[in-house]
């Protein structure tokens, strides 16, 4: 099975800029769809930003402008550099890798945001 690994995430101010990382194993990475989701006290889990195989990305309404997700075939790694961080970012932040039947989720990384 897929492992992901998270990291980056911490309490920032607001205004301030975060950088989440998440590496696969494995070796579909390079064919994958790669997510990142979050999931706020109280509220359903919503996909933040997403990139597919091809490298093209979608975006959430709420952090358009301010969010950037990419990824490193070479490394088999998804980030998502947040900038701009508003108290309403604060959510624990999932990195998920689908293709075909294999539908992964990391452990999750705790954003908070605030002064």
């Amino acid at each position: 099975q897929v492992q992901l690994v998270e990291s980056g995430g911490g309490l920032v101010q607001p205004g301030g800029s975060l950088r989440l990382s998440c590496a696969a194993s494995g070796s579909i990475f390079s064919s994958s769809f790669m997510g990142w989701y979050r999931q706020a006290p109280g509220k359903q889990r919503e996909l933040v930003a997403g990139i597919t195989s091809g490298g093209a990305t979608a975006y959430a309404d709420s952090v358009k402008g301010r969010f950037t997700i990419s990824r490193d075939n070479a490394k088999k790694t998804v980030y998502l550099q947040m900038n701009s961080l508003k108290p309403e970012d604060t959510a624990v932040y999932y990195c998920n890798l689908r293709l075909g039947i294999t539908n992964s989720w990391g452990q999750g990384t705790q954003v908070t945001v605030a002064s």
